[in-house]
C-alpha cells in the first residue's frame, strides 16, 4: 500500500514595505508641523508685544468698554447681570466671559478692576484669535507663507492693534467664530468637530448677536470639509446644536417673565424692537452720513487690510469656478461679502467696532488672493525668473505697507491718550471731602474708578444715561439735577447730553472746578450750583 504525502510548500512572505514617515501618516496634506510652530510662534510674540505695549494709554478709553467691564464687575459681586437694571441690549454671555477673565486680577488687586488695567486681559483673546487665523488658513489649504501673512495682517495692522486692545464684546465673539470655522474645516472630519463648530458658533452669537450674519459662511465651510456620506448628519447636528444653545437666551427671558412687554419690567421684545428701529447712521458712501465718518476712521488707521481684503474677497468670489484657492476660501470670502452688504444698508446703524468682526476674514482673503495671484503668475515663468519676480513684488509690497503700518503702530505704543481720565479719577478720589455722601454723574469709563474711591455704586456714582433713562434711578432724584453734586463732563457726556434733560441741565447749572486736557478731548469736573445732594 503506497501512501502519498502532501507536498508542503513554504508560505509566501509578503515583501516588507518601508515604514511611512510620521509626518505623512495623517494624510497627504499634513506636512511637518515644526516650521508651522516656529512661524506661528514668532508671529504670536510680535503681535502680543505690539498690542500689549502701552495698552492702558492708547486708544482713548471708551464708554462701551466701561459698560462691559462694569457689568462684569456686577456679575463678580453677585449684583446680577449688570450694575443697573439689565435690559436686553446685548446677550449677557459676553460680559460673563469678561467676569471670568478678570476674576483672578480683581481677586489679587480689587482696585485694578478699571478699564485701563483690565485691557491686558484682551491680549489673551487676541493671541488665541491670531493663532486660530493661522490654523484656519492652513486648514483651508493656504501655503505656510500665506497663512503667516494672514496672521500678520490680522494682528499687526494698526486698525487691529487699536480695536483689539479695547474691551469689546466683538473681540470675544470673533474668537468663538474663528473656533467654529477651524472646527468646521477639521481635516479629520470627526462628527464631534462639526457639533463643536455649531456650539462655538452659537456661543459667538450669544456673545455679540451680530455674529449671526456670519453663520452661513460657517456652514458653507462645514459643507466643503465634511464627508459626503455623513454630510447631512453633520450639518443637521451642528445646526441643531447651534439653534438649541441660541434659544437659551429667549428661554432665559421667558423664565424671568421678561420675554414680552409688560408693566414694571424690561423685555427682550423691547430690546429687539429698539435695535431694529434705532436711528440709522446713513449710507456708508454718503460723505455727509455718520457711517461714512466711521469708514473714514477705519481708513485713517489702515487702508491695506479693509480695501485689500475686500478686493481679495471679490477676486476669490469671481474666480470660484476655476481657482482651487478660491473654492478653499469660499467661507471667509462669503463672510466678507455678507458683512460688507450689512454695513452698506442705507438705513442701518454702523458702530465703530463693527469692522472687528470682519478683520480675520479680510486678512485671510487678502492672503489667499495674494497666494492665488502669485501661483497663477509665477508658475508660468522660468525657475530663475520666478523667484526674482517674487522677490521684487515682495519688496515692493513691504515698501508700501511697512512705513504706513510703522507710523500707526508707533502711535499705539507711544501715545498717551488717557492722562485726562486718570487725572480726573485722582481728583475725584482726593479732593471731594465725603465721597460716600456725594452724587456724581460720570461716563462708564470712570464708573469703576470712582467705586474704588468710595463712591456708592449705582446711586452715588451714576452712569449718566441712567439719570434720565432708568426709572430706578430717576425716582431717587425728585428734584432732578438739583439732587446731584458733580458732573464729570467727558467728551461722551457732553456729546450725548443733548438728548438727556437731567444731564443737560446738570451741565448748564454747574461750573468747572477742574479741567484736564485741552480741546474737544478735555474732561471737566463741574460742581453743580444750588444742589440739594449729599455733598452739602
Amino acid at each position: 500500500m503506497t501512501s502519498t504525502l502532501p507536498v508542503v510548500t513554504a508560505p509566501k512572505v509578503p515583501a516588507q514595505r518601508k515604514p511611512v514617515p510620521e509626518a505623512r501618516s495623517a494624510g497627504r496634506t499634513s506636512p511637518s508641523r515644526r516650521p508651522d510652530l516656529l512661524l506661528c510662534g514668532a508671529l504670536l510674540v510680535a503681535i502680543l508685544v505690539v498690542q500689549g505695549w502701552n495698552i492702558a494709554s492708547y486708544p482713548t478709553l471708551s464708554d462701551d468698554e466701561g459698560t462691559y467691564l462694569a457689568q462684569a464687575w456686577a456679575v463678580q459681586e453677585g449684583k446680577g447681570l449688570a450694575h443697573y437694571t439689565y435690559w436686553y441690549d446685548h446677550p449677557p454671555l459676553g460680559w460673563i466671559q469678561l467676569a471670568l477673565l478678570t476674576w483672578i486680577p480683581k481677586l489679587l488687586s480689587p482696585d485694578s478692576m478699571t478699564v485701563g488695567s483690565m485691557r491686558v486681559t484682551m491680549l489673551l483673546i487676541s493671541g488665541i484669535s491670531a493663532v486660530l487665523v493661522y490654523v484656519l488658513g492652513r486648514r483651508l489649504s493656504l501655503p505656510r507663507w500665506a497663512a503667516g501673512l494672514g496672521m500678520a495682517l490680522f494682528g499687526l495692522s494698526p486698525l487691529s492693534v487699536v480695536l483689539q486692545r479695547e474691551i469689546f464684546l466683538d473681540n470675544l465673539a470673533v474668537m468663538w467664530t474663528l473656533l467654529a470655522f477651524t472646527l468646521a474645516a477639521s481635516p479629520s472630519r470627526h462628527l464631534w468637530h462639526h457639533f463643536g463648530a455649531g456650539i462655538a458658533a452659537a456661543t459667538a452669537v450669544l456673545t455679540k448677536e451680530t455674529m449671526i450674519f456670519v453663520l452661513p459662511a460657517v456652514f458653507v465651510t462645514m459643507w466643503r470639509h465634511s464627508h459626503r456620506e455623513t454630510r447631512k448628519f453633520a450639518l443637521t447636528g451642528a445646526l441643531t446644536a447651534c439653534t438649541l444653545i441660541g434659544l437659551a437666551y429667549p428661554l432665559f427671558a421667558l423664565l424671568k417673565g421678561e420675554l414680552l412687554p409688560g408693566g414694571g419690567h424690561v423685555s427682550l421684545w423691547d430690546g429687539i424692537k429698539y435695535q431694529m428701529t434705532r436711528p440709522g447712521s446713513g449710507f456708508i458712501l454718503d460723505a455727509a452720513s455718520g457711517s461714512h465718518g466711521v469708514l473714514r476712521s477705519w481708513l485713517y488707521y489702515d487702508r491695506v487690510l479693509p480695501l485689500g481684503g475686500l478686493a481679495g474677497a471679490l477676486l476669490l468670489l469671481a474666480t470660484w469656478r476655476w481657482s482651487v484657492t478660491a473654492r478653499a476660501l469660499a467661507g471667509p470670502s462669503l463672510a466678507v461679502g455678507i458683512l460688507a452688504l450689512v454695513a452698506m444698508r442705507p438705513s442701518g446703524y454702523l458702530p465703530a467696532m463693527y469692522i472687528i468682526q470682519a478683520l480675520p476674514f479680510l486678512a485671510l482673503v487678502l492672503a489667499g488672493g495674494t497666494a492665488s495671484v502669485a501661483h497663477a503668475v509665477l508658475n508660468r515663468m522660468r525657475w530663475v525668473g520666478r523667484y526674482g519676480i517674487a522677490a521684487v513684488l515682495a519688496v515692493a509690497a513691504c515698501a508700501y505697507v511697512v512705513p504706513r503700518w510703522y507710523d500707526g503702530d508707533r502711535t499705539a505704543v507711544t501715545a498717551e491718550a488717557n492722562a485726562p481720565y486718570r487725572a480726573a479719577a485722582r481728583w475725584m478720589a482726593t479732593e471731594v471731602a465725603r465721597p460716600e455722601k456725594t452724587r456724581v454723574l460720570v461716563d462708564d469709563a470712570l464708573w469703576l474708578d470712582l467705586v474704588h474711591s468710595g463712591y456708592r455704586p449705582g446711586l452715588g456714582v451714576i452712569w449718566f444715561y441712567k439719570a434720565d433713562l432708568d426709572p430706578a434711578v430717576t425716582k431717587t432724584m425728585p428734584h432732578g439735577w438739583k439732587d446731584l453734586d458733580y458732573v464729570v463732563a467727558s467728551p461722551t457726556v457732553r456729546r450725548d447730553a443733548v438728548d438727556l434733560p437731567n444731564v443737560k441741565a446738570a451741565i448748564q447749572h454747574s461750573t468747572p472746578v477742574a479741567v484736564f486736557g485741552t480741546g474737544a478731548d478735555r474732561i471737566e469736573i463741574r460742581q453743580i450750583q444750588n444742589a440739594t445732594g449729599g455733598a452739602r
